[in-house]
């Protein structure tokens, strides 16, 4: 298929101001998702302390393992129903015209999730619970419109810059979730420390509130400015066939000049619908490959994250008020945010567009597996250690992050965005997505129920076996994501424009003979 010469243009274009405004616009996004997402740990503190301080169980002040699997579980599933809808609608009515719907949800669930409607216990959790869902369908169906809108704004040389950049927000969300948590925390902190104390107070309650509904002020900053946004000119010019409108799209926002190329006959797209059997021909192994990678990172990315909580968890959380044992817990994450996940992020931002995105995903996972199998295999040690945390500890821990985002956190969100045709993108990438956040739903649920039994016994009866084997697992998976980027993986799609990798015969005889192998 001929290339069109104003898609040739964008790719060639040189590095604009538009292009870090398109960054900023898009990763504020995905700045607010993880903000949402994240700062639960925290919130889950405050609210176990302020309504279960006087029930007769085993952990007074802590929510019941139901309960915290329901509220993490819940917001995740709504964020697999957001990324197969908006992925869909994203091809069927441009990228633009759903991608402030998306954001408003994100918006009108973190607003209703602070307020929650009562105060009564039943009430809170229920409604909390409902809200979160509603957010999660907003922030799911951000990551496929993210992704596709940059990949398609984006010149080929700096595409994959380009996408890890606007992802890289998230660990700048996840800062910012964290110091908010500890200024709400601070503000807030009116109770006595004292365990006769454990009763809901006011000064808690307003701040896990505060916590959720400030999720609202980054999607409301970037607003205006997404409805601002032109369609990108690769759906206008392949998906709608408007040549002219896409030249006057890129013409207002870069410096280029496209006068002689507005009347180009654009091409007739293919027959085969999404799903069939020719686009299963053609894309169904890059499909499974893009889901099956993101479906594994995302049991050890999300499993890691709610680890965090149980590293940091004190040694008798009843002497400290809730806002105080919630502010521990969001400082430490900002360290291991500050220290580990965003320099991973931007690891990748600068160098994967040198090194590839297919070694830098076979590199996270296996490194990932040596640092997790490094912490599990002697947690006996650790866990007898735990009150005084041991340094190497912090850095193995810390490496998973570093190359979690250094690797197939930040590669699976960018490839898929890549690799498959204009009219189904934005739908491949919320079905792959999708995949990686039910992964999310089995690790970070699973891995609290298994983690659970170290709390069954003393101390000295269980050494910390059921957060052992966990972690162990979790070093599993990750080497069974190294080999599915083996096996599953195309060639690497560094360098080439959309175009190419969606119709260079080159590239298919590479995925036949790969394939062919395998």
């Amino acid at each position: 298929m001929a290339r069109l010469k104003v898609l040739s243009a964008l790719d060639t274009a040189r590095t604009q101001w538009y292009h870090f405004k398109a960054i900023i616009i898009a990763g504020m996004g995905l700045f607010t998702d993880a903000y949402d997402l994240f700062s639960i740990t925290p919130v889950m503190i405050l609210i176990g302390q302020i309504y279960y301080a006087d029930e007769d169980v085993s952990e007074p002040g802590t929510l019941p393992l139901t309960m915290t699997s329901a509220v993490v579980g819940v917001s995740l599933l709504g964020t697999v129903v957001g990324q197969l809808i908006f992925g869909w609608l994203g091809d069927r009515m441009g990228r633009k015209k759903v991608y402030a719907v998306s954001l408003l949800l994100m918006v009108f669930g973190s607003m209703a999730s602070g307020f929650s409607i009562c105060h009564t216990k039943p009430c809170v959790l229920s409604s909390l619970c409902f809200f979160r869902f509603w957010l999660g369908v907003g922030i799911g169906g951000d990551y496929p419109l993210s992704a596709t809108i940059m990949s398609e704004f984006a010149n080929k040389r700096t595409r994959g810059s380009f996408i890890a950049a606007v992802f890289s927000m998230q660990g700048f969300g996840i800062l910012f979730s964290s110091a908010v948590t500890m200024i709400a925390t601070s503000t807030f902190n009116y109770g006595p420390s004292a365990p006769s104390d454990f009763r809901p107070h006011v000064g808690a309650d307003l701040a896990w509130r505060s916590i959720l509904m400030f999720g609202a002020v980054p999607a409301l900053v970037t607003y205006y400015w997404r409805m601002k946004m032109p369609e990108t000119a690769r759906y206008t010019a392949l998906v709608e066939r408007n040549i002219p409108q896409a030249v006057r799209d890129m013409e207002m926002l870069l410096d280029i000049s496209l006068n002689n190329i507005q009347w180009e006959t654009p091409p007739c797209p293919p027959s085969h619908g999404l799903f069939s059997r020719e686009f299963l021909r053609r894309n169904g192994r890059d499909l499974a490959g893009c889901a099956a990678s993101w479906f594994l990172v995302d049991i050890v990315f999300y499993s890691s994250t709610l680890f965090q909580s149980k590293i940091y968890q004190s040694d008798d959380p009843r002497f400290y008020s809730a806002c105080k044992d919630a502010f521990r817990v969001a400082r430490l994450q900002a360290i291991m945010a500050a220290c580990s996940t965003i320099p991973g992020y931007w690891a990748t931002v600068f160098l994967i567009d040198r090194i590839g995105r297919v070694k830098i995903q076979m590199m996270g996972f296996l490194v990932m597996a040596i640092s997790l199998f490094a912490i599990g295999v002697p947690y006996a040690y650790w866990y007898k250690n735990d009150t005084h945390i041991n340094g190497w500890f912090f850095i193995l821990y810390g490496l998973t992050f570093f190359f979690s985002n250094f690797g197939p956190n930040t590669t699976t969100f960018i490839v898929p965005a890549e690799l498959f045709p204009a009219r189904f993108r934005s739908t491949c990438h919320g079905v792959a997505g999708a995949f990686g956040k039910v992964g999310a739903i089995i690790g970070s649920v699973g891995f609290l129920w298994a983690s659970q039994s170290d709390k069954n016994h003393s101390k000295g009866d269980s050494n910390g076996i059921g957060m052992k084997y966990s972690l162990v697992l979790l070093g599993g998976i990750c080497v069974l994501g190294f080999i599915s980027t083996c096996l599953l993986t195309p060639p690497e799609t560094n360098g080439r424009s959309l175009e190419e990798n969606e119709n260079d015969e080159e590239l298919e005889e590479k995925k036949m003979i790969r394939w062919s192998l395998t």
